[in-house]
């Protein structure tokens, strides 16, 4: 009896191990607030997620509801705490420890004045350059939607620099483009609102300025991406705690994501899917150490499920 009672231990005990996580754990509650690279990030988490036997899906929603849904436990994972444009939202989560950060997904994203190469290299490599070119400029800067050129018209005011009488043109981030495209193909001088994760930085030949430090932050307004959780979850949710761990991104690998879905018009799960297929040796990191939902081999099984086998 008391052989047949170890083994009864020792089967229940295997079933346990091979079930995995929680069935609480199985519904992954995701959410972004519609930039195209939070799009294409958390469209690839979803796609690893839903491959590994999860039920992983994502709300379209505003920052401040994103917080307060994770304070709440109503979501699980954000993939896309900007730091430093989102400080002032997480603070209070921080403080009161209802939203964790996980970890760094992405470093080397940029946010300042650009050029195209062949403007940077006519002699303006700074913003202090711009004045000295200004009829060429026509004394305007470009940006996107009115109200988020805030640090465009901060810098004209800035008597330092010169730029007494510049006008910001105010229009889309996609008039704006359309208008960096016609000034390059006649090689005209234009300075617009460049940043990075975006396309931009593919499609056209740039160069990002100095000396904007005392408006966009140094290193070319260098800001991270971290991935955020709801306060527990890594605790509840280990093997799922395990992949967010790995799961970081490049620049140029979500320059090329978000382009599928701006350029090409996939869907988020769309790009996700061609940029992994593309790219498949980013699996080995992004799913060491990590299972199925069911406690079998992640690799394998991803692998398999996106037809990758």
């Amino acid at each position: 009896m008391r052989a047949g009672a170890t083994a009864i231990l020792l089967l229940a005990a295997t079933a346990r191990a091979f079930a995995g996580e929680p069935e609480s754990c199985k519904a992954v509650r995701m959410a972004e607030p519609g930039w195209n690279d939070l799009a294409f990030t958390t469209g690839i988490g979803i796609t690893l997620l839903n491959a590994l036997g999860y039920e992983a899906k994502s709300q379209l929603l505003g920052i401040d509801v994103i917080y307060t849904s994770l304070k709440n436990k109503n979501l699980d994972v954000f993939l896309g705490y900007w730091d430093p444009a989102m400080v002032a939202y997480y603070k209070p989560y921080k403080e009161d420890g209802s939203v964790e950060t996980v970890r760094t997904n992405l470093e080397g994203a940029k946010y300042t004045f650009a050029v195209p190469t062949y403007v940077w290299e006519a002699g303006v490599k700074d913003f202090s350059d711009l004045h000295k070119f200004a009829d060429k400029f026509d004394h305007k800067l470009y940006g996107i939607e009115p109200g988020s050129n805030q640090l465009m018209l901060d810098a004209i005011k800035d008597p330092a620099l010169g730029l007494d009488g510049w006008e910001v043109i105010e229009s889309s981030e996609q008039g704006m483009l359309s208008e960096v495209s016609r000034r390059t193909r006649d090689k005209s001088f234009i300075v617009f609102q460049g940043w990075a994760p975006h396309p931009m930085n593919t499609v056209f030949d740039i160069k990002y300025l100095t000396g904007g430090d005392k408006f966009y932050g140094p290193n070319f307004g260098a800001a991270t991406v971290s991935t955020q959780v709801r306060k527990g979850y890594l605790q509840e949710c280990a093997n799922v705690a395990k992949l967010l761990n790995n799961l970081t991104f490049d620049v140029d690998y979500e320059n090329r994501g978000m382009a599928y879905i701006m350029d090409d018009g996939l869907e988020p799960a769309d790009a996700a899917l061609k940029a992994i297929k593309a790219e498949p040796a980013r699996l080995d990191t992004w799913l060491a150490g990590v299972s199925t939902y069911d406690g079998r081999p992640g690799l394998a099984a991803v692998k398999s499920a996106l037809g990758l086998q």
